[in-house]
């Protein structure tokens, strides 16, 4: 068995594992109130988005997510939150540097002993959720997992789907397809991006993601017999339909979108090993994005 894909089946374990956490390390997340950017980069940034719509939805506060490297220097926040594997990546490093002194901030991290520790005022480590894989899983999603426990959602319900979406079937015919869209709405199109992003590491699919009601605004016009269209959250009224036209395979969730995702990284895994790749250590990727000292001047 690959590393992970030992990752993925150690979700539902690693998730209940975060409901304490979410506790004890309450006091150095987000409090209702505050103004809150997300930074992240790749998988730790797609969770940011997730995170940030559940956020202001259950009325805690403004909350905006950025990629790293585009953080908005000029808005104003009341705390920072940073989510990194590694704690090395340089952009989450660069911008916790540049706002020391100015505002709270707060890392999420893998590690105990990272440099990321020097950088942020406080410090989550979830290190029993860190990874040998490449390829992010357990980490991103148990991050998410502490981040809703700490939202006051109930993760019961959430870990039993996920223990289900471990034994679920993947879509009938998909070994004879070679082209995934995947569709969100609200706090699931950082989902659906995700289920995107681990279908282009792992098995070099041809995959894309949109918020659900912005497939019909051109994205539905490379769907055809050859493709799937999977629906992270609630589909929009007459969207699967409109798939059906097209030929290609629709898919709609029958779990929570997290524990749907189960089923995504399983698909991307799966389809990887029948390609002859090896999903913990996909092409051009390294665990960490370690840049060189001139790398992020602006030109």
């Amino acid at each position: 068995m690959s590393h992970v894909l030992e990752e993925i089946v150690s979700q539902p374990d690693c998730w209940a594992r975060a409901v304490p956490l979410s506790r004890s390390e309450g006091r150095l997340l987000p409090v209702r109130g505050e103004r809150v950017a997300v930074i992240g980069c790749g998988t730790s940034l797609f969770m940011g988005q997730a995170y940030a719509v559940l956020r202001e939805s259950a009325g805690q506060g403004l909350t905006d997510a950025f990629p790293a490297s585009e953080f908005p220097r000029g808005r104003q926040y009341d705390k920072l939150l940073a989510v990194s594997r590694s704690g090395t990546t340089t952009e989450v490093l660069d911008v916790l540097d540049e706002v020391r002194g100015r505002l709270s901030t707060t890392a999420i991290t893998a590690g105990a002993s990272t440099p990321i520790h020097e950088h942020a005022d406080q410090v989550v480590a979830v290190e029993f959720a860190d990874e040998e894989s490449t390829v992010q899983t357990r980490f991103a999603t148990t991050t998410l997992a502490l981040l809703r426990a700490h939202l006051g959602h109930d993760l019961v319900p959430l870990i039993a789907d996920a223990r289900r979406a471990l034994d679920a079937a993947l879509p009938v015919g998909h070994e004879d397809r070679r082209q995934f869209t995947f569709l969100g709405r609200g706090w699931t199109v950082g989902l659906a991006h995700e289920a995107a992003l681990k279908m282009r590491e792992a098995a070099l699919a041809w995959a894309e993601s949109y918020p659900a009601m912005e497939y019909r605004h051109g994205p539905i016009s490379i769907s055809d017999e050859h493709g799937v269209v999977w629906s992270l959250g609630a589909a929009p009224p007459g969207l699967a339909a409109e798939v059906a036209a097209t030929a290609a395979l629709f898919v709609e969730p029958t779990l929570d979108p997290m524990a749907e995702l189960i089923r995504c990284q399983r698909l991307a895994v799966s389809l990887a090993v029948e390609r002859g790749l090896d999903p913990d250590r996909p092409r051009h990727l390294s665990r960490a994005v370690i840049l060189g000292s001139n790398a992020l001047q602006t030109p």
